[in-house]
């Protein structure tokens, strides 16, 4: 027989909740408002201090953490992160058989895959759930959430799942992480479109600020061009998605689409353009941030209707 959501060895799942940056730590704050009995561990001591006044106890191992837990979110940065997590720190072996995990971090469709055939090994069951929606949409518990897995597994979760934002099943173990990558090209690409928007607005002498607010409503609103580039005309660059993360994650897109035999030209040269400034090391700033890059492009204009090659 199928379990439901419901039907937990305690009537409750227990969660363990690896991982605590600035998007772990509002996920996993939501979560134990409301009502979950969460266990909370960083790789380092910071940030789960603030999770003691919303009732989660704190682990200093992440095999602590996960013992005796049914569910165990991870929320950390790379393949290389996630993979230490469950397999160097003792996380698979200490997890109970039964238990599932939900990898909510940005990563490798091959990653997703390859973790999810280990953990069964072990009798652990698998969702990659890659979030979208950034600092502001892990506060608010309105993230876009992408499943890959089995359903049962997703229909189990899904009342955990909805309690930091709008879950959506995409299909098998990968799959979670493949919307993810169609995600964040659409999210590069478009911040890249704004950044050009805006200026050619200034240069044109006019006020971005008024462009920006005559264009909502129309075919290019977005999120990106009300959050994004409100940023830009701000020049307030304080990270919420930083640059480094977007530059993974627009790298997996790439090297997917080789071994789809896919050219994705818009996504390879916004990825170029991230990779000058990650190699300029901005690493850590917003990746509105790219609107900088394009703006010191301006200084070496050359008028392309002169080349002789064109």
């Amino acid at each position: 027989m199928t379990m439901t959501n419901e039907e937990w060895p305690m009537g409750r799942p227990r969660i363990a909740f690896l991982g605590l940056g600035k998007m772990g730590v509002p996920m996993a704050t939501n979560v134990a408002r409301a009502g979950y009995e969460v266990t909370s561990w960083n790789r380092t001591y910071k940030n789960v201090e603030s999770l003691s006044s919303v009732g989660a106890s704190i682990a200093r191992e992440a095999a602590d953490a996960v013992s005796g837990a049914d569910i165990i979110i991870t929320m950390l940065k790379t393949d290389t992160a996630v993979r230490e997590a469950l397999f160097n720190e003792g996380v698979a072996e200490a997890a109970r058989p039964g238990a599932i995990v939900i990898d909510m971090s940005s990563i490798s469709p091959d990653a997703a895959i390859e973790y999810s055939d280990k953990l069964r090994t072990f009798g652990v069951s698998w969702l990659d759930a890659p979030v979208s929606g950034g600092t502001l949409g892990a506060a608010a518990g309105t993230l876009s959430i992408m499943v890959g897995g089995e359903p049962d597994t997703y229909a189990r979760c899904l009342k955990v799942l909805k309690t930091m934002g709008r879950p959506t099943y995409i299909g098998p173990a990968g799959a979670g992480q493949v919307a993810k990558i169609a995600n964040q090209i659409i999210v590069a690409t478009t911040i890249g479109g704004v950044a050009e928007a805006l200026l050619l607005t200034i240069a044109a002498g006019l006020d971005p600020e008024i462009v920006r607010k005559a264009l909502a409503g129309g075919f290019a609103d977005s999120r990106i061009l009300e959050e994004h580039g409100r940023r830009m005309i701000d020049r307030n660059f304080t990270p919420g998605g930083s640059v480094d993360v977007q530059l993974k994650d627009l790298n997996i897109a790439l090297a997917k689409a080789r071994e789809l035999r896919l050219l994705l030209p818009l996504t390879e040269e916004v990825t170029r353009l991230f990779q000058t400034m990650a190699d300029a090391g901005e690493n850590d700033i917003d990746h509105s941030a790219l609107f900088l890059e394009l703006e010191r492009m301006k200084d070496g204009y050359k008028d392309p209707s002169s080349d002789p090659h064109r």
